[in-house]
């Protein structure tokens, strides 16, 4: 299926810079995450939880994967030590089985090619990042904003604005990728052009009704999409 436009090109500025989410977008990292559960869950006496059932929350970091492992939210009384608990087991065994998902490569090397700039802006802590970020083969990001960068994480926009500023690169000449409501909403509020990457995780709502500016099914459906916006500005 092609990409679908919510919003219209014409509106849509032609990128100097694309920014993405990490897990569930430039990588597949659900394998690990909820394998830090299953250990959580084996040291308790109970079941492997099924992996399809926490892969949806695998975006949602700790809160989306203690509640779909063990139903529990953060006004839990254990809440806080099952966090840093998860956590701590995560960091164990951070690159195990993640890695990028197919066709990010050649998204990434066609970019570069049409000399574009990319970077990444995560929820995840700098503590994952830092380990994670060469073990993917991500090290050429120009920027990597981390959930602790700023005093705030998406949805709010202070670290799509702190990439940008790094990047020297206006907020709305940045498009920013990412599979979960919350990136929509921050690109939304920095007032970049929001891409909702439908091929990761997208959480318990359709990517459908996030009122992107943009859904796409795959990675070099994107590269696409900044090609034909490129061609556009050269035409015009």
């Amino acid at each position: 299926m092609p990409h679908l436009l919510l919003t219209s090109p014409s509106n849509m500025q032609t990128p100097q810079a694309i920014l993405f989410d990490l897990d569930g977008t430039l990588a597949d990292t659900a394998p690990d995450l909820a394998a830090a559960v299953n250990v959580m869950r084996k040291n308790r006496q109970l079941p492997q939880a099924n992996y399809l059932s926490l892969r949806p929350f695998a975006s949602a970091g700790a809160r989306g994967l203690l509640g779909a492992g063990f139903g529990i939210t953060p006004e839990h009384p254990d809440f806080e030590a099952m966090r840093a608990e998860f956590l701590n087991q995560y960091e164990s065994a951070i690159a195990v089985h993640s890695k990028l998902f197919r066709q990010v490569p050649d998204l990434l090397k066609g970019l570069d090619f049409l000399g574009i700039s990319w970077g990444i802006v995560t929820n995840k802590a700098m503590r994952f990042t830092r380990p994670l970020i060469p073990l993917l083969d991500l090290q050429e990001a120009r920027c990597v904003i981390s959930g602790d960068t700023t005093p705030h994480s998406k949805p709010h926009p202070a670290p799509l604005l702190e990439a940008a500023r790094q990047l020297g690169i206006r907020s709305e000449h940045c498009w920013y990728v990412g599979d979960d409501l919350r990136d929509i909403q921050a690109a939304e509020a920095a007032g970049m052009t929001s891409i909702a990457a439908a091929w990761g995780y997208c959480g318990a709502t359709e990517p459908k009704q996030w009122k992107a500016d943009a859904i796409i099914d795959s990675p070099l459906e994107l590269l696409e999409l900044v090609r034909a916006k490129h061609l556009q500005a050269i035409a015009s």
